[in-house]
Parts: C-alpha cells; structure tokens; sequence
C-alpha cells in the first residue's frame, strides 16, 4: 500500500524537500568524502589482487531489494547426503581498506551507511560498494565464503571460512523469487532455500528464538525525483528464509570466536519479568492469549498483522526487543554471550559494505578457521567498536524514525480537517508531566498537558501517529486529521468515534 503527494502541491513537495535536507545538516550526518579517503579507495581499487582459492565455477546467485547495488551476500545451496550444503560468499571489505588509513578512519567516523529518504550516504565509497566490492553478476570478486554441512534438519555440523575468487550468476529481488517459487517454476537452489529455510525456522523456535514479523514504512522516492511515498506491506516469505541463511552465519561467526576466546558478539538480555507479565496482559486483553505452553518466539509467528487486534500486540512485542549491544572479548569468555531474540549467541558479519563491524568479525573468524594468527589491527580494535557502533545506530534510528516523521506530515499536510479509518496500536493515559512531545513517536500517551494521547495507524497513507482521546489498543476508530506540520514533524488526529469497542485496559 502507498501514498504519495499529488503533483500539484508543488509547495509541499519544495517545503518537504527543504526540511529533508535541513534534516542532515541537523543531526551532522557526513556530507560528501574526504579527498584523501577517496584516494585509498581508489589506490585499493586499483592494486587489489584475487585470492588463489578458486570458487568462480559455483554458481552463486545473489537475492536483495531490486533497487540493490551495494551487495554483501551471494548464496548457493546443494544437497549432501541426507543433509545440505551451503556455501555463502560475503563480500571481501577488508581487502580494499587499509588499517590505519584515511579511509579506514572515515569508515570508522560513519560506523554504518546511513539511508536518508533522500540519498543514501554509504559507509564506503560507491567505487568499493557499489563496484568492486559488490557481488555483483557476472563480476569476479573476492569474498570470505562460509561453507556449511547441514544435517537433515539443517542444523550445522561443521563449517569452515575463507577467502576465495567467486561469481555471482544472476542478481535476483524477493518479490520475483517468491513468485517463482510459489508458481513451482523456481531454480533447484531457490526450493532449497525455501527447504532449507523453514528448518532453520523451525530451529529458531525450538531454541526459543524470536522473529518479529511486523510491517515496515519504507520511504520510497519517486523515479522522477518529484516527491516521495510510503511503503507498508509484510515481508515476503523469501525474505525469511533468506534471512535465516543470514543469521545462522552469525551464529557460526559466534561459536568460533567464543571458542577462540576473541572477537565481539550483538548481544541482548532475555526480557525482564515486569515486560514479560505487561506483554501477557496486553496479549490477553487482546483476544490472542500467549500460552505458556509455547515459546514466545513461537507466539510471536501465530501473529497476523492484517487483524488490527494482533497489529497492536506485534507493536506492544517491540517493546521486548531492548538493550542490544556490542560485547568484545579476548581471552575470557564473558559470562553474557546470548542474543535473546535469536535463542543463541550471535555476530555481526554477513554485511560488511554497510555496517563496520562486520569487516572485523570476517578478518578473526577467517584466521581461527585457518588456524592463522589474528591480523593485530583487528584485534587491537576490538574495544573501540561498541561505542562505534551504539553511537551510529542511534543516529540511524533518530534520522529514520524523523525522516518518516517529515515525510508522514508531507503526505497529510493538505488533509487537514478530513477524517480517516485507523487502528488503535497504543492505547491513551492521561499525561503525568508538563512538556510537550516531540515527534510523531509511536507509543506516546500524553501530550504534556493532561490530555490523554495514544497512537493510531491510518492505512491510507501508511502513517503512524498521535491521537487525542480516550483510546484503546488494538480498536478500529475514526479519526479527524487536526493538524500537519512538515517543519516540526507534527501530525495530530483527534478521536471521531470507535468502531469495535474492545474494553481493553493499558496494564
């Protein structure tokens, strides 16, 4: 589903334009790259060698969004025996940065790519992410490739990393590849990963794991440049089964530095008991009981988010996924290693083109696979990384959670007065202090001067914001726009009336 500003509101779309690009001078978000870091990237460029190891003859495909240049991972599955093999092919980033280099310190200045509604700013230059260091079809590159033997059920019996010469045969989107699956017209590599995919799913929720499934807004701009429109849909299958492929990489990365007692895990505490009990009781409300029979990773799957009652719960469930960070280690295993959402100990290193870390992670699971010592400038960065990382996944979270909230106002600005169909997905308390909110914010429930505020979804186009009034998660109500600010990212609703009346009580 999506919406878009009408061509003639020409003055909305110059005042959107205006505010996204105030938007990064205001959160300093890197402009442009330094003249020397430019130059390392082409001097790696042009001297970068091959590795001896061979692996042009598998042929690798690669599956992302079909807008998708900067590609980290390409994939090929086989079955072997009663099991699989999978062999996953990521892209080589250490070999075109320099440690102690100018552009070694600009990667570690941005931590992550960042991806504004109005130009991506990449964590390298487009000459490594989107070239030479892009798995892309048809091009012969250097990766560190993960190879997998895999049981009947896809759990992992051994695996092995190293660099190697790869060639991806086709760049593949996820909408085509689920369309040819589901038709029964898809390649023998596709059906396995469709195979193997629902074991590793299953492998997750028998662990215990979790995989929030909830509809992203994706701001999309317009091929003419002429404005922007939000995106709302479920992800596709594929995009799971996909991931799952991902994350047992991460997973493989953790098991052998914590047996090499080196390296850095994403880490995340279980939730607390008081979260545990507020999510049971809003669930309960609801009319979708958690049983404690079942996993709430498993729980979580029996979600659809079509039903607006279950919408409201998936949003509550975020509230869980907290207090992920970054835990470096070397030569003591630290008493927390687990990632609580993943069921198990996980790293960061299936995306080195857009995210720092994964570049150090590739470098020392490379070596204890090998049996070689670990290079030192990876080693010795080791405790620098987490606050690296923390401090560029709040700026990407802030710039995207203000960037939706400039576009969403956008959208509505001239709306204003009309009235739309919403659902509840956090219910309203009266405010308890004196400041104003800012943003749009989803789950705010005051707006700072006693009047009760909760947080609406209209469908039409896809936004997410504050309402005025007595609301209750998880009911469909009418609602009146009051007011759209694309300068100060307000969007205000004002309750109408209520559709379905649940009776629900915020705990």
């Amino acid at each position: 589903m999506s919406h878009q500003l009408a061509p003639n509101v020409s003055e909305a779309a110059n005042t959107l334009a205006e505010a996204l690009a105030a938007l990064r001078t205001e959160l300093e978000l890197p402009s442009g790259y330094p003249a020397d870091a430019l130059r390392d990237a082409e001097a790696a460029v042009s001297r970068h060698t091959l590795p001896a190891v061979d692996l042009t003859d598998i042929p690798f495909i690669t599956i992302d969004p079909a807008s998708s240049t900067d590609l980290d991972q390409a994939l090929f599955i086989e079955r072997e025996g009663n099991g699989y093999r999978v062999l996953y092919a990521i892209s080589d980033v250490p070999s075109f940065v320099l440690p102690g280099g100018a552009l070694d310190a600009e990667t570690r200045h941005r931590g992550q790519t960042y991806y504004a509604p109005d130009g991506r700013i990449p964590l390298h230059p487009e000459i490594i992410s989107e070239r030479a260091g892009s798995l892309l079809a048809g091009q012969t590159c250097s990766a560190f490739v993960w190879d997998f033997d895999l049981d009947a059920d896809a759990e992992f019996r051994s695996v092995s990393v190293r660099r190697a010469s790869v060639r991806s045969r086709a760049k593949l989107n996820y909408k085509g590849v689920q369309a040819e699956i589901d038709s029964g017209t898809a390649d023998p590599v596709l059906q396995l990963l469709k195979e193997v995919g629902l074991k590793r799913v299953e492998l997750e929720r028998l662990r215990g794991g979790a995989s929030l499934n909830m509809p992203e807004q994706e701001i999309v701009q317009l091929p003419d440049g002429g404005g922007y429109r939000i995106v709302a849909a479920p992800s596709l299958p594929v995009e799971d089964w996909n991931a799952q492929i991902s994350l047992m990489t991460g997973m493989a990365a953790a098991r052998l530095m914590l047996d090499g007692k080196v390296g850095i895990l994403r880490t995340m505490p279980a939730p607390d008991e008081r979260s545990l009990l507020h999510f049971k009781r809003q669930a309960g409300a609801l009319g979708k009981p958690w049983d404690d029979g079942i996993s709430y990773g498993e729980y979580l799957r029996t979600l659809d988010a079509k039903d607006p009652r279950q919408l409201a719960i998936l949003h509550s469930a975020g509230m869980l996924f907290r207090g992920a960070g970054y835990t470096p280690f070397d030569g003591k295993v630290p008493e927390s290693v687990m990632q609580s959402a993943i069921g198990a100990p996980y790293a960061h290193t299936t995306a080195p083109l857009r995210r720092l870390i994964d570049r150090f992670v590739l470098v020392i699971c490379e070596a204890l696979s090998a049996g070689t010592a670990i290079p030192a400038w990876a080693r010795d960065a080791l405790p620098s990384l987490p606050e690296i990382m923390a401090s560029s996944d709040q700026l990407a979270a802030r710039m995207e959670r203000l960037a939706l909230d400039t576009v969403e106002a956008a959208l509505l600005v001239n709306h204003v007065g009309q009235e739309f169909d919403a659902v509840v997905i956090a219910g309203s308390k009266p405010s308890k202090n004196n400041g104003n909110g800012n943003g749009n914010g989803n789950g705010a429930n005051g707006n700072g001067n006693g009047h009760p505020y909760g947080t609406v979804q209209i469908a039409e186009p896809a936004v997410t914001a504050r309402c005025e009034g007595e609301l209750e998660s998880g009911t469909k109500v009418r609602v009146k726009l009051l007011d759209a600010n694309i300068a100060t990212r307000q969007i205000t609703f004002e309750l109408l009336s209520q559709a379905d009346a649940l009776g629900v009580q915020e705990p």
